[in-house]
């Protein structure tokens, strides 16, 4: 019996390999080269159409270079792919994008476990793995969503930063009108250092969308350049109302909330700051807020079209669909943002695709890995949910004594490699 994969895009890709690696037959579904969506300009597999950077490879001190030595250690194609194809970058991974669509395309075609087939899949299977990423067709898309209810489109995230990084003593832990438990972080500002990060904000440097990304945007993702712009107290009357707080006995004129973005604290979201403009332009303009002064951004925002779905409502932390457990979804469409952590999806699916085929237990990578974290991550009940990529805000907590921030994390990092070691013999061994 095969194996279904519906796209072969970077999670179709790993998840079709490692089956086939592990003696499964694996059927895998593409519309290229017959059918593209308005990004791809190759029939290639796997083709990178937005940057040729896999971000940090500092395995010890970035947690996407920690997710890529996982997904090294899980047998990860891709990452095979980037070695073959990499390019000089400084401290990042970064690649020659045909070298790296021919590999992954001459791999996937060579293996006498996997049969490709060019044709666009209009309606979800009953079982086998979906893969279809942020820029699936509209006919299946339509599908999904007559299945699961709202997917997303045009997508606005806001920043994230590191709680450490956060001056506190230009905070202050309270909820608007005493209502509340103090969970936001408010960061005031007086009118002199609000006007100027107006006047920064609206005379930013946006990016550059592609065509198929043009278009009406949700007024509940309006990116906060586009608020400014409306009026310099248009943010005033809106996220960054002063209105039922308080800060040293007086109403601050104009205030930014952090809310926190986990249970351990150790991160926050930069409340109503979603944003499209360039990841420089973004830590210029936002530290210009007193207590972002020195933040380190741990996710800048983003506004993109990216189908995603409500995972929390319709996903298991193994990838499987709640209420039709032989159907999987692994990519960008469950809700991880980026290259790695999309192809990181996918491989993990095909470990808990073999090990139901095996008939091992349903093992979930440990949240002290970035892979497990991830998996939990869109699994977890969430009534703000939006994409994550690969952050050490979401691993589980541990060694916080430890005051050396570089030290921590390689901690954190070897304990992730055990733990990913152990995961993998209990599938393979």
């Amino acid at each position: 019996m095969s194996v279904t994969v519906i796209g072969a895009g970077l999670a179709g890709s790993e998840a079709a390999y490692f089956l086939a690696e592990h003696g499964q037959e694996v059927v895998l579904y593409d519309m290229k080269p017959g059918k593209r969506s308005p990004a791809h300009v190759s029939g290639k597999l796997c083709e990178l159409v937005c940057s040729n950077s896999l971000k940090s490879d500092d395995v010890f001190g970035n947690a996407c270079g920690l997710l890529k030595e996982e997904m090294r250690r899980l047998g990860s194609l891709t990452m095979q792919a980037a070695e073959y194809a990499r390019v000089p970058a400084g401290g990042a991974l970064a690649v020659d994008r045909e070298k790296f669509a021919d590999f992954v395309t001459e791999h996937l075609k060579a293996h006498p476990h996997v049969r490709i087939v060019e044709q666009e899949i209009t309606s979800l299977p009953q079982e086998g793995i979906v893969a279809t990423g942020p820029l699936t067709s509209d006919a299946l898309a339509a599908d999904i969503q007559k299945r699961f209810g709202t997917l997303h489109f045009f997508d606005a995230s806001a920043p994230i930063v590191s709680a450490g990084s956060i001056e506190l003593s230009e905070t202050f832990t309270e909820d608007r009108y005493g209502r509340g438990t103090g969970d936001y972080l408010n960061c005031p500002m007086d009118r002199e250092t609000y006007e100027a990060f107006v006047e920064a904000l609206t005379g930013a440097e946006r990016a550059v969308l592609h065509d198929f990304e043009r278009g009406d945007v949700f007024e509940g993702c309006m990116p906060v350049e586009v608020m400014a712009a409306r009026g310099k107290d248009t943010l005033r009357f809106g996220p960054f109302k002063p209105v039922g707080l308080t800060w040293k006995g007086v109403r601050p004129y104009a205030v930014l909330q952090l809310r926190k973005e986990n249970a351990a604290s150790a991160s926050y979201n930069l409340v109503g700051c979603q944003t499209n403009l360039k990841f420089g332009e973004q830590k210029r303009v936002f530290s210009m807020i007193p207590a972002l002064r020195h933040a380190e951004f741990e996710r800048y925002g983003v506004m993109h079209r990216n189908t995603y779905l409500e995972s929390p409502n319709f996903l298991n932390a193994d990838l499987s669909v709640k209420d039709a457990p032989a159907l999987f979804l692994a990519g960008q469409m469950t809700g991880v943002e980026g290259y790695v952590e999309s192809a990181a999806s996918g491989l993990i699916c095909g470990y808990h695709v073999l090990g139901r085929a095996l008939g091992k237990p349903v093992l979930v990578p440990p949240a002290t890995t970035v892979i497990g974290a991830l998996s939990r991550y869109i699994a977890t009940p969430n009534s703000d949910f939006t994409p994550m990529n690969a952050n050490y805000g979401i691993l589980a907590g541990g060694f916080e004594s430890v005051r050396d921030k570089r030290e921590r994390r390689k901690l954190l990092a070897e304990r992730a490699l055990s733990e990913i070691e152990r995961f993998k013999a209990q599938i393979l061994g």
